[in-house]
């Protein structure tokens, strides 16, 4: 597994037990890093970080996304590993899309149900789609800019 794969599943176990456990997760990210018994890797702490920093706006563009699903009622690991998808297709200038996609992918594939791939692929691409019709570039500070987009199987629509 590559590093920023693995970077990826660090950051979905620290969004996921903050959530479970009702802590706010920058809180618990920094307790880990303290702690140090399972390190947390810089671009795990970088998607936290920007997760946090951006969640109510990445909460609304999922729920606007959403056909049929509310926020609260999808599993708790599709929840967040679409957090780290919307993050990284938005705001991670150094990721393409179609490896956001492909990475929210197959964190779903192993740790969640056998339609999850599906769901988070479809929403996902939704959202790129949404993201690559905005005329303009990014402000300092914002959503990275849409560039040359990768066509591929990524772009499947939620049934």
């Amino acid at each position: 597994m590559a590093a920023r794969s693995k970077a990826r599943k660090r950051a979905l176990d620290i969004l996921f037990e903050a959530e479970l456990r009702g802590l706010p997760p920058l809180g618990l990210l920094s307790e880990r890093q303290s702690l140090g018994e399972q390190p947390v890797p810089g671009y795990a702490a970088e998607l936290v970080r920007g997760v946090a920093a951006h969640q109510p706006e990445i909460d609304n563009l999922i729920s606007e996304n959403a056909v049929d699903w509310t926020l609260d009622r999808m599993p708790t690991v599709d929840r967040n590993v679409l957090r780290l998808g919307v993050y990284e297709l938005l705001w991670a200038g150094d990721v393409p899309d179609a490896v956001a996609i492909s990475e929210a992918v197959l964190l779903v594939q192993d740790l969640s149900t056998d339609a999850s791939p599906a769901f988070v692929n479809g929403l996902l691409a939704r959202i790129k789609n949404l993201k690559s019709a905005e005329p303009g570039g990014a402000e300092s500070g914002g959503p990275k800019s849409g560039g040359p987009e990768s066509g591929g199987g990524e772009a499947q629509a939620q049934a």
